[in-house]
């Protein structure tokens, strides 16, 4: 069995060169923070850190995706200088220990995106599409590396409180639509776009976006990332826990990508990629 339409390649500038999918790509989790939702504390510690993502690279990941702040619902955010601190230490160390790996930070704070960016990543995974920093958007564009824009609605303790949607996938179109044009304005080159499972959305809400995620895939030339690893939606639904939750990504990512996913953001890089190869041999 293979997806019904063919792969579209595509591809970003990193570091002043050309990097380019044929097939969909596969980011890999580092979470650095002490609370991460599944794998909090595990990595704080450099050996563990650099160890983890020599997994992650290993397993499949063409991109390592550092977060040093948990945003799972409910959690509160650090100060922005304690975040840039806590990733320019770990960006120094993996770009020292892994020159070729291509690192995206996840940070919501445009202090923490130049500290890392002049530290050595390559992109920025911005889980509040510019709205908690006004700066973030022009930062991005002065630093001129990918940027990857996700939906939320509210900071993580709020979040779940702001799930009144009439149309789902509309509020999406426009949230996209509005921030794609000031990004481009800006000058800002490779956009990639987040729907955000698990953020300011339901249970229920969360299955009808990936049910309709075809819509968005269509309606956006950008590469379209899904984070579904582990998360609430599968576990919640299985009466299980996130530990537990290994097949669940897998059978999720599988409907992803058969709507036209061209990212999967995972704990597990080899599952994905296993899924990856069996669609698109």
């Amino acid at each position: 069995m293979t997806t019904n339409a063919p792969f579209k390649p595509f591809g970003m500038v990193v570091r002043g060169r050309l990097v380019e999918y044929r097939r969909p790509a596969v980011m890999g989790i580092l979470n650095i923070t002490p609370d991460s939702f599944y794998d909090g504390g595990r990595y704080a510690e450099p050996a563990a850190m650099v160890a983890q993502a020599r997994r992650l690279l290993a397993e499949g990941a063409d991109i390592i995706d550092l977060g040093a702040a948990s945003s799972r619902p409910g959690a509160t955010l650090p100060s922005p200088a304690e975040e840039a601190a806590r990733l320019g230490a770990a960006v120094r160390l993996l770009r020292r220990e892994l020159p070729e790996a291509i690192l995206s930070v996840d940070t919501c704070w445009s202090l923490p995106a130049r500290t890392a960016v002049e530290a050595g990543a390559d992109m920025v995974n911005d889980i509040s599409g510019g709205q908690f920093d006004e700066a973030m958007f022009a930062t991005v564009a002065s630093l001129q590396v990918p940027y990857l824009l996700m939906h939320t609605r509210g900071l993580p303790g709020e979040m779940q409180q702001r799930t009144d949607y009439d149309d789902i996938i509309g509020e999406l179109a426009r949230y996209f639509s509005a921030r794609l044009d000031t990004l481009y304005r800006l000058g800002v080159k490779d956009v990639w776009l987040d729907p955000g499972f698990g953020f300011a959305k339901t249970l229920e809400q969360n299955y009808e976006l990936l049910d309709r995620l075809d819509e968005l895939t269509t309606l956006f030339r950008e590469p379209l990332v899904t984070a579904l690893s582990r998360k609430s939606m599968i576990y919640k639904r299985l009466g299980t826990t996130p530990e537990e939750a290994l097949a669940g990504t897998v059978a999720l990512d599988t409907v992803a990508l058969m709507k036209g996913s061209r990212i999967l953001r995972v704990h597990d890089p080899k599952p994905a990629l296993d899924t990856i190869k069996l669609l698109y041999p």
